[in-house]
């Protein structure tokens, strides 16, 4: 099967058909998200915390990003692999954005980019994309600017932010965005949005209205319980699992009880007698 692509993705919204996307960082699971048939993998900056292990989103490197979204990349045959921009690797210039997009595109394989951001970035989305390079874009809560808005909280409450934000949905998909990430807002604004554009909506905490839905692969499984977000379900809680069979092994490695016969390989007698 070839490649989701974008046309693909807005196919979607135009049949009024529901679709499901997750994160993804390493090889292995991205092999994972294959075999369930996940048409989007977002490679997110969420990797700084739950790969890298920084409190935020905002340290995470452009080399460090582009190595775990090759190795994604590698691991899946079929979805459409969007990257995401890390902090300051498009806001300084569209020069340098132009740059560190299309290092994500012929680096690391990546089919499309993604940077957070309203009608401040529209000239940067635009110049991103005239040069070939699809763009999602992402507004309402945006990760990378904790410090302006003193941590992660839920935008779009009153008047003024909800019009802000309706305003961002509208010239992002002007810019030419293929489809939009709306994170941490309320419900009714989100389905408002998605009712307005015609390119798909993908929601993190903006209620069922949303095109498509992305969550974090560790948080549904369990794999990272330092804070479980408000807006994610955990559908197994696989951490429990691991743990206990580290500790199991652990348990019979001290014990003698492995490995065993059936973990070990045979020298020939012969061979053996001469050593």
């Amino acid at each position: 099967m070839p490649r989701y692509s974008i046309n693909t993705i807005q196919k979607f919204k135009d049949n009024k058909e529901k679709f499901a996307t997750l994160t993804a960082y390493d090889y292995t699971s991205a092999r994972l998200l294959d075999r369930v048939g996940i048409p989007l993998i977002l490679v997110g900056d969420s990797a700084s915390m739950v790969m890298y292990g920084y409190d935020t989103t905002i340290p995470v490197s452009m080399d460090e990003m582009l190595l775990v979204t090759s190795a994604v990349v590698r691991g899946s045959k079929e979805a459409l692999i969007v990257a995401d921009m890390p902090f300051m690797s498009y806001q300084s210039s569209i020069d340098k954005a132009l740059e560190n997009a299309g290092k994500f595109i012929k680096k690391s394989g990546a089919g499309a980019v993604k940077l957070e951001g309203g009608t401040e970035v529209c000239n940067i989305i635009s110049s991103i994309v005239n040069i070939g390079i699809p763009v999602m874009g992402h507004i309402g809560l945006k990760p990378q600017s904790f410090h302006q808005t003193s941590g992660y909280k839920i935008q779009g409450k009153s008047i003024n932010d909800a019009e802000k934000i309706m305003l961002d949905a509208i010239e992002v998909q002007k810019a030419g965005v293929f489809a939009i990430v709306l994170e941490g807002i309320p419900s009714q604004l989100a389905e408002k949005i998605t009712e307005s554009v015609s390119i798909p909506t993908i929601g993190i905490g903006a209620g069922p209205s949303c095109d498509g839905q992305i969550q974090v692969f560790h948080d549904i499984l369990g794999l990272f319980d330092t804070f479980i977000p408000k807006h994610t379900k955990q559908f197994a809680n696989i951490g429990n699992y691991i743990v206990q069979a580290i500790e199991e092994y652990k348990k019979d490695v001290i014990s003698g009880e492995f490995p065993t016969a059936d973990n070990c390989i045979s020298m020939d007698k012969n061979i053996l007698e001469k050593l």
